[in-house]
């Protein structure tokens, strides 16, 4: 199928944000008396919703998480990001490439709390690209893995699901895209504690595996000519 508009995933595919968030709730986890290592952190909890994951805390510390921890470890978080969250490398001028290639059909649809999303774009410069096209899986009936959020942002900028592509960097979120129906670019920056080896997201059902944001406008552009010539 051809591609008719892109799905990006915001953490780890537009913002270097994993390492803060992490170690905000390592940080806060410590406090409970469960130290975990980033490598541990990492595997734990990138690419999973916090409320998703109440149980693995509760089953280590004893602590049963609540509202007002949730709420807490937002604060802390956004704090943090407010102060030192940066763009993927190449995120930015990639996003504003594929906007222009594919004439503004493009979201952000990410598993975070709209806050979270929102800050983190108009930080790195990509609120405006991305105004009224974000959706967050917290406002979804189900979030990632469920493709809810996907399939939310393709029916709201009128494309069939199997003709977007979805830019993820979690197997819970290449699982979510799947799920939707649409082709899925796996980006797999190497040496990054924070991101998958390419191994485990085209087990998830990536088709499609990057290593640098660069890339990713000239492979789009490459499939929708492939289609369009077939």
């Amino acid at each position: 199928m051809p591609i008719d508009a892109v799905l990006f995933d915001c953490d780890g595919v537009l913002v270097d944000s994993e390492r803060i968030t992490n170690g905000v709730l390592r940080a806060m986890l410590h406090e409970l008396g469960w130290d975990l290592t980033e490598e541990e952190g990492f595997r734990l909890f990138v690419g999973r919703a916090l409320a998703d994951e109440v149980g693995v805390i509760t089953a280590h510390t004893g602590f049963v998480v609540t509202a007002e921890w949730i709420a807490e470890f937002r604060r802390r978080r956004d704090a943090a990001l407010a102060t030192s969250v940066q763009p993927i490398p190449g995120a930015v001028a990639a996003v504003h490439e594929i906007d222009r290639l594919f004439g503004g059909n493009l979201a952000c649809a990410s598993g975070a709390d709209r806050p979270k999303v929102e800050l983190q774009l108009a930080k790195v410069g990509l609120d405006g690209v991305f105004a009224g096209k974000i959706f967050s899986g917290m406002e979804m009936p189900r979030s990632k893995p469920a493709p809810d959020v996907y399939l939310a942002a393709a029916a709201a900028l009128g494309v069939d699901p199997a003709r977007a592509a979805v830019v993820e960097d979690t197997p819970t979120g290449v699982l979510a895209g799947v799920t939707a129906g649409a082709t899925v670019y796996g980006y797999c920056p190497p040496g990054s504690l924070a991101h998958n080896e390419p191994r485990v997201l085209i087990e998830a059902g990536a088709t499609h595996i990057f290593t640098d944001m660069a890339e990713l406008p000239a492979l789009l552009q490459a499939a929708s000519a492939a289609h369009a010539g077939s």
